[in-house]
């Protein structure tokens, strides 16, 4: 497992951390990481966005001028006030009182814009201005573990604010995702808030105030919208319809998806149908439901090529890989455009571990006969996600197509996701162990072993994966392992810190760079950077902790 390229790493990456060197060694390493960590630790207010703060309400995604959106029916609040005025924008309540995620149409909300939330909270960097669903969850491990406890609860708070106000945890708390979630952390995030809390604990009207609203976020995902055919499991849709708005700062993005299919014939995907640039009002009217409404999205309009446009199922899938985080990769087809005809292993084990953290819960309330059925629904996911996702014969997880009853053979790092949650059995962690270097290289763990040129494949590694593979290894025993692929991608981070000042969202682990190279999707590596910055100091105490128990 590339241990004589580890080993020259470990050696530099433990005398950072810990100073087991020459004394001039020692200072620069000293020097090196206190420079990272003080980048860190200030980020975290840099990062940070108010309702008061002008740059919070900045799209920069969109080509609108910045709106607020506030509840219905809610007073308006007073840096609402204060924000109307100095950052000269619009604020508008929202047509209804929504209760579940579709109540309200993008449709409806022609003006797209912020969703108003009651506390600070941090963002990723980069293009990005509002609080993210799955990001959220690493940028909080960075917080509990700054001791800004009262920011990470304020963020969690605030998903419960988006549950009673707005259905749902959104994929961000702007308007055109009203239509999706993203991978459900919210239990896990209540985990570390409630078990570190800095100063005085918070209480069990909390844990229990905190329990119900993870109940309705729990049911988004066992809902029928949601369910993975007769499986069991669970798969990421999108309730929503055409190209999403977002990639309005990329016009470029659907014309290339149709362009690589029409280069590549022998991939049969049925994502194509022919159509003309500027359509007539009768083929408009088709398109609409062929393809997506050319007269209501200007993403549509533009997504064509060569005589072809995409399908609607295309879309479908393009939206429920959104929800999945990993946008874009190739792991469920080519630009991942059949997304929603899949149970995945990640956000079942996601959901295996929320289950688990839920019986937790329930039994520190008190609650037996809830924690009994919580344990309940996990042991049968653990049972379907044995029989759908896992392959005895490979010994590795894979996605299971429920459409035509497949079981997927692309290799991705989602395999180690059921260690994370402690779902996997200490047989089949050994055997996901033993696959390690399908993934490894210098920099760090790559998300597969398919060069798509897409950015949620290889050559690129992340740090969200990173954490949940080497976590789910540690959690299982296999500390070693752990250990040195924290090292190579913390080695990685620290490292282009050090030649250009930042901290980025992803990075090409085959060469240990920064400066990537995306053929296809967001093409830029945005700055900041949130789940990075939680990510490397989390990796920072795992190693530190194996260094000293040796």
């Amino acid at each position: 497992m590339k241990y004589l390229l580890r080993i020259g790493i470990l050696l530099f990456t433990t005398t950072l951390l810990t100073g087991n060197a020459s004394a001039q060694a020692t200072s620069t390493d000293a020097s090196s990481n206190a420079k990272i960590l003080s980048y860190i630790h200030n980020s975290w207010d840099s990062l940070s966005r108010s309702m008061s703060d002008c740059k919070s309400l900045v799209d920069p995604k969109v080509m609108t001028a910045p709106v607020l959106y506030l509840p219905a029916g809610l007073p308006m609040p007073a840096p609402v006030i204060a924000a109307q005025k100095l950052c000269n924008i619009e604020v508008h309540r929202l047509p209804r009182k929504i209760i579940h995620i579709g109540d309200v149409k993008v449709s409806e909300i022609p003006k797209e814009g912020l969703l108003y939330l009651p506390n600070r909270y941090v963002v990723p960097g980069g293009r990005f201005n509002e609080m993210y669903g799955w990001d959220s969850y690493f940028i909080i491990l960075g917080l509990v573990h700054d001791h800004r406890s009262d920011l990470a609860r304020g963020m969690v708070e605030n998903f419960f604010y988006e549950i009673e106000n707005y259905g749902a945890i959104l994929n961000a708390n702007r308007t055109y995702y009203f239509t999706r979630s993203q991978p459900p952390f919210l239990s896990s995030m209540i985990r570390e808030v409630y078990e570190h809390s800095d100063g005085k604990p918070l209480s069990k009207e909390w844990l229990a105030k905190a329990y119900s609203y993870a109940q309705r976020d729990y049911e988004l995902w066992t809902s029928p919208v949601h369910r993975a055919g007769d499986t069991g499991l669970a798969r990421y849709k999108d309730i929503g319809e055409g190209p999403v708005p977002e990639m309005a700062d990329d016009s470029d993005y659907y014309p290339n998806v149709i362009r690589w299919l029409l280069v590549h014939p022998d991939t049969h995907t049925a994502y194509l149908i022919k159509a003309t640039e500027h359509p007539s009002a009768t083929e408009a009217a088709t398109l609409a439901k062929t393809s997506c409404d050319v007269t209501t999205s200007r993403v549509c309009a533009r997504a064509y090529y060569k005589g072809y446009r995409l399908t609607r199922a295309f879309y479908s899938g393009d939206r429920a890989m959104r929800e999945s985080g990993f946008d874009t990769s190739f792991r469920f087809g080519p630009f991942s455009g059949s997304t929603d005809d899949y149970a995945p292993v990640c956000l079942n084990s996601l959901l295996y571990k929320y289950e688990r953290d839920m019986a937790h819960f329930a039994s520190l309330l008190g609650r037996t006969a809830e924690a009994t059925e919580w344990e309940h629904r996990a042991t049968a996911r653990r049972d379907a996600v044995n029989k759908y996702l896992w392959n005895p014969t490979a010994g590795m997880f894979y996605d299971y197509n429920f459409t035509t009853h497949q079981r997927s053979t692309y290799n991705y790092i989602a395999a180690f996701y059921p260690l994370w949650a402690g779902l996997a059995s200490p047989q089949q962690a050994t055997a996901i162990d033993q696959h390690l270097s399908l993934f490894e290289h210098p920099g760090g763990l790559a998300m597969s072993d398919n060069d798509s040129g897409t950015q949620w494949d290889l050559p690129f590694g992340w740090a969200p994966t990173n954490w949940l593979a080497v976590k789910g290894l540690a959690q299982y025993g296999f500390t070693g392992d752990a250990s040195h692929a924290a090292s190579d991608f913390s080695q990685t981070v620290l490292v282009n810190f050090l030649r250009d000042g930042t901290i980025r969202e992803k990075y090409d682990v085959v060469s240990g760079s920064a400066n990537v190279k995306v053929a296809a999707g967001y093409k830029s590596n945005a700055v900041g950077f949130g789940w990075t910055n939680g990510v490397y100091l989390q990796m920072s105490d795992l190693i530190r902790n194996q260094n000293r128990a040796k």
